[in-house]
């Protein structure tokens, strides 16, 4: 029996899987590296988050973004976004030299093994026994499409995250539906592989970031919009670094805060690619869609009270991803119905060290954001996860051995240089706090 299988090998997933094998953890890694940014993010795209804050995370900060980039004679720069190819080259590199290895088949199912683990089944047919599990899947299982699209066929309306080669589209009209960077970027994209592209959006304008300000600057101006993995100014700042604190909040302030920060807006490299090239119908809302000849036709209802139709070839959704456990079918129907969720969404309560209320199960990224805040949405915060998953793994696994013992108190691992902790509630309500 493996002491942690982690599925998925994205960011996350890769990030955990470092944590736990540095660890010592009798460990199983299973899925594609970097799936979802090779096969679900468009060619041509590039990173709106900093160099400095993209990074995967390893012990010591090992195997980061600037040693990848050294090695290779690339650059990394504040201000200087990286190219989607670049960042899963790095990817890669890094699952390569910090994760043992790592498996690339497709989990089927994960099912309750008894009062001691799980069964982790492979598309192989494989059988696994585990402890523990960790699901790192990624974002693309929860694409969330505008309900007057569900009826329409993939020839018609697709996802953002369905699309890696836009080339398809040349000289047809496309319909994008969104006004966050993903909106922004794929009608820039579409219109530079020869598309016409029309931006559907219900905001009234358009938000762009500013170029970011220089890393060396004043005291005072860096206190006035500090630096952070999700961009610059305060909310931002604690959302990115505190994302212990965000948990303390009350559940319905938690949903609140991860699904709206930080707002939709495009990068400052964007603006000026996207502006001469697109058509943007602003204040607009998708009322119905229907087929329509050869393409489909939108109604669309003004803010003002008014209606238009937009005709197009193919419409593309690019609003976002919600974390919504009932997408998640390859855990057994029996845990994810009775897993306890965050008041207000369908996404899993979390502990401190990310664990469920189904004992041994771990979630990262996407479905940890109610319960987080929005780092969990970004790469940035697969190193919170993964040092805070990785201790919540090692507390169930001596919780399991302390039961098997029949012993009361088990030694747990120091956390940061600290003493050993005991099981009780005081050594669970400081896995809460920050580390010093």
């Amino acid at each position: 029996m493996y002491d942690l299988v982690v599925v998925g090998a994205g960011p996350y997933g890769l990030s955990i899987a470092a944590h736990a094998a540095a660890a010592g953890l009798r460990l199983r890694v299973l899925g594609m590296p970097m799936a979802s940014w090779r096969a679900h993010m468009p060619d041509g795209m590039l990173l709106r988050s900093e160099p400095w804050s993209s990074s995967l995370s390893a012990p010591s900060n090992r195997h980061n973004l600037a040693e990848y980039c050294a090695v290779h004679d690339l650059t990394a720069e504040h201000g200087v976004p990286l190219t989607l190819d670049t960042y899963v080259a790095y990817g890669r590199w890094f699952g390569e030299r910090a994760v043992p290895q790592v498996e690339e088949v497709a989990v089927t199912a994960v099912r309750p093994d008894g009062d001691d683990g799980f069964q982790v089944e492979t598309e192989t047919g494989e059988l696994i026994a585990a402890r523990t599990v960790a699901l790192a899947v990624g974002m693309v299982p929860f694409a969330h499409r505008p309900w007057p699209l569900l009826e329409l066929p993939p020839e018609l309306a697709s996802h953002s995250s369905d699309h890696r080669d836009l080339r398809r589209f040349a000289g047809r009209d496309v319909a994008v539906i969104g006004a966050g960077q993903s909106a922004l970027e794929t009608a820039a994209l579409l219109a530079e592989q020869g598309a016409r592209p029309t931006l559907v959006a219900r905001a009234d304008r358009l938000h762009w970031h500013g170029p970011p300000q220089p890393l060396d600057r004043g005291r005072l101006r860096a206190l006035r919009a500090p630096h952070s993995g999700l961009g610059a100014g305060w909310p931002n700042w604690v959302w990115s670094q505190l994302p212990w604190a965000v948990r303390r909040l009350p559940a319905a302030t938690r949903v609140r805060i991860a699904e709206t920060g930080p707002a939709p807006a495009g990068a400052w490299w964007l603006r000026g690619r996207f502006e001469p090239a697109v058509a943007a119908r602003l204040g607009h809302r998708v009322r119905a869609a229907v087929p329509h000849g050869d393409g489909v036709r939108l109604h669309l209802t003004h803010t003002d009270g008014g209606s238009e139709t937009v005709d197009a070839h193919h419409v593309v959704a690019a609003t976002g991803f919600t974390p919504d456990l009932r997408r998640l079918r390859l855990l057994h129907p029996r845990v994810r119905t009775t897993l306890r969720t965050v008041a207000g969404s369908r996404a899993p309560e979390l502990s401190p060290g990310f664990e469920s209320s189904w004992p041994g199960l771990f979630f990262a990224g996407l479905l940890s954001a109610p319960s987080f805040g929005p780092s969990m949405h970004v790469v940035h915060g697969a190193g919170f996860t993964a040092a805070r998953l990785l201790r919540g793994v090692q507390r169930r696994l001596n919780d399991r051995r302390g039961d098997r013992r029949g012993a009361t108190t088990i030694p747990r691992p120091a956390r940061d240089g600290a003493p050993a902790a005991t099981s009780g509630p005081a050594s669970e309500a400081a896995a809460g706090e920050p580390a010093h």
